[in-house]
């Protein structure tokens, strides 16, 4: 395997990774807003976004290799 199939293949796995994690972050926010734990929350909700910004970039990385 040749340095950009395995460039993909690492960037796919990373796209995959972090929009499991997202999928986490968001359980928990709902779990910590239920507990009224507002400030945590609000640090988890910047957190999502973090997380959607660096899932987009890393989708826009594997794009430009075509």
């Amino acid at each position: 395997m040749d340095f950009m199939e395995k460039a993909k293949v690492r960037m796919d796995h990373w796209i995959v990774h972090n929009e499991q994690h997202q999928q986490e972050y968001e359980n928990f926010l709902k779990d910590l807003e239920n507990a009224n734990c507002h400030e945590s929350a609000r640090h988890m909700r910047e957190m999502i976004e973090l997380t959607t910004r660096s899932t987009g970039s890393l989708k826009k990385a594997l794009e430009s290799l075509g």
